[in-house]
């Protein structure tokens, strides 16, 4: 297995008319050896396309990739040792699951023997034992996304690279396969590079995850550093779901602490506006803040009808107004609405109420995040 450095990468195209669209800009990062990295992020934002710049199918304008320290610009395709997953399966129709695995060890002229054991072997790790001899047709869709990971294993290669390999499959056979591919993962100790839209799948998935946006990297760390402590406004909305609420408005310094005033979007005092008081830990970055714009987010499950062992006296409860309840089984989701922003909250599955009705809810306000309007930084 390999350590991937990726440094200041950047891809840009032609359109006709002599437009141009930068797709990947300045990215940089660096997946361990044997590390699972997700990359995520909405679609169009450049993370296929930086896959495509470490396999070597498209050309880099700026940047250097490296393995173990040793650069693979200049290297073909075939001279990187490196497998790919596609969303496509891409399976020969005509070829059964043996020879459809066997492929690409043919083509390196590999001996017949240790094809035959390299192709059993990973057959029996995926569990495709009984399936070798069934062509793609015969073959479910998870049996044939197990047949495009095992052509990928077989040839042992240094990095493994996956362009959203799950996004055909069923809600169920989705959930199973990501299962798997994380225990392939820790059987193989492999480095693999996984590109996703799918913010559950790397959250589920990656050792870490790189968030991109509009071909930039916004930020890459663990999973729950990446879900509780986000670097800009678009890590906090893209991360979890449902998203992180966000509510608008202007942070005071008053007795008793700093608290964030709801405001409309023409920046006036709200009609039904709340006012929270921030907690005391959380403010300490705030002073350069006091008197401008905020934007106050917090998460779904954070907001509650009442959160044991907080005192939701002044400042930390809020009144709204129901708009839907949506009930998920071992979960709850309640829509409401304070007059000047709409928000979810989660909420126990016996909670009941009916639309127009009037509750008072409590914000864990500890827990809640502070962000640059202008800029979308992080400020709490």
């Amino acid at each position: 297995m390999a350590q991937v450095t990726i440094e200041k990468l950047t891809k840009v195209f032609k359109q006709p008319g002599g437009k141009t669209i930068c797709a990947v800009n300045q990215a940089s990062l660096e997946i361990m050896d044997g590390e699972f990295l997700v990359l995520v992020g909405p679609s169009g934002c450049g993370k296929t396309t930086l896959l495509r710049l470490v396999a070597g199918l498209e050309e880099i304008n700026e940047g250097t990739i490296s393995f173990d320290g040793a650069g693979i610009n200049h290297l073909a395709p075939k001279d990187r040792d490196l497998a790919m997953v596609f969303q496509t399966y891409a399976l020969y129709p005509h070829m059964t699951a043996y020879e459809n695995m066997a492929f690409g060890l043919t083509l390196r002229k590999v001996a017949g023997a240790e094809i035959n054991q390299r192709v059993r072997e990973t057959a029996g790790l995926l569990g495709l034992a009984d399936c070798l001899d069934r062509k793609p047709k015969e073959l479910s869709g998870g049996q044939r996304q197990r047949v495009a990971l095992g052509r990928a294993i077989v040839r042992n290669p240094k990095v493994f690279l996956f362009d959203e390999p799950l996004s055909n499959l069923d809600a169920p056979l989705r959930a199973q396969m990501r299962l798997e591919l994380s225990k392939l993962h820790k059987r193989l100790a492999a480095t693999m590079l996984y590109v996703t839209h799918d913010q559950t799948e790397a959250m589920a998935m990656g050792d870490r995850i790189a968030v991109m946006k509009e071909g930039v990297i916004q930020q890459v760390a663990e999973p729950m550093v990446i879900y509780h402590q986000p670097a800009n406004l678009f890590v906090a909305g893209f991360m979890g779901t449902p998203p992180m609420n966000f509510f608008r408005g202007t942070l005071a310094q008053r007795e008793g602490g700093v608290f964030f005033e709801e405001r409309t979007l023409r920046d006036t005092a709200a009609a039904s506006g709340f006012s929270l008081r921030l907690g005391e830990a959380g403010t300490v970055g705030l002073a350069g803040h006091i008197g401008r714009a905020a934007v106050f987010g917090i998460r779904p499950e954070h907001i509650a009808e009442k959160l044991e062992g907080l005192d939701a006296g002044a400042g930390q409860r809020i009144e709204a107004t129901v708009e839907a309840v949506e009930l998920l089984g071992a979960e709850a989701h309640l829509y409401a609405s304070t007059g000047a922003h709409s928000f979810v909250a989660r909420v126990q599955p016996g909670f009941r109420a009916k639309p127009q009705q009037k509750i008072s809810l409590v914000f864990d306000v500890v827990r809640a995040h502070c962000f640059d309007p202008e800029t979308g930084t992080t400020i709490m």
